[in-house]
């Protein structure tokens, strides 16, 4: 890895963590600012790296606060894993991996035989969302209120985003591959509960 490579890892960790950007997103636009100012080009750095710069970043800066915002997520997380059951929900993202703050989105993976089938539960349930996506999954968006993440006061700040990734039921065999270290990119309901009873309680 060049020096470069790693300046951008530092500089897409700086934008995941601070402004809640997603590592594509940031890699780009840390590749891209350090060009506008003459530094270069050079190879994006793996989503890996990104995440141990962030860790870092974490580490540094945040370390008062994202543990317990972590723990906020993943116990909301955990609410809509539970309410999702029936489409084999996967959590994934910053809230999977441990490097979640309160500007992270919560991103659960589903894997149904009908792709309208959870657009359907959502509508039945009364929840506005938002579609997007592609040929490979559909993304249904919402707002939500994640009650652990709320501090005193008239008006708490507890908005978040949740992401509903839909795949095809049989996209999860290969979702489960882990990342080049062994660690796994996403887990269910009972592999959450595990890592919630390692953590301590805030």
């Amino acid at each position: 890895m060049s020096a470069l490579t790693d300046e951008i890892a530092q500089a897409a960790a700086r934008l995941v963590v601070d402004e809640g950007m997603d590592y594509p997103g940031a890699k780009r636009r840390a590749a891209a600012d350090l060009a506008r100012h003459g530094v270069g080009r050079a190879e994006l750095p793996s989503n890996e790296l990104v995440e141990d710069a962030v860790r870092e970043h974490l580490a540094l800066f945040h370390a008062d606060t994202q543990p317990q915002e972590l723990r906020a997520l993943r116990r909301h997380a955990l609410t809509w894993l539970e309410r999702l059951a029936e489409f084999r929900p996967h959590l994934g993202g910053a809230v999977w991996r441990g490097t979640a703050t309160r500007l992270s989105p919560i991103v659960i993976d589903l894997y149904a035989d009908d792709p309208k089938a959870p657009e359907i539960s959502l509508l039945n349930r009364g929840i506005d969302y938002d579609s997007a996506g592609d040929e490979d999954a559909q993304v249904l968006s919402l707002a939500d209120r994640c009650p652990g993440l709320a501090a005193p006061g008239p008006r708490p700040d507890d908005w978040i985003t949740v992401h509903l990734v839909v795949h095809d039921h049989d996209g999860l065999r290969g979702a489960l591959k882990p990342d080049c270290r062994g660690q796994s990119w996403r887990g269910d309901v009972r592999a959450l509960r595990a890592r919630l009873a390692q953590e301590p309680d805030a």
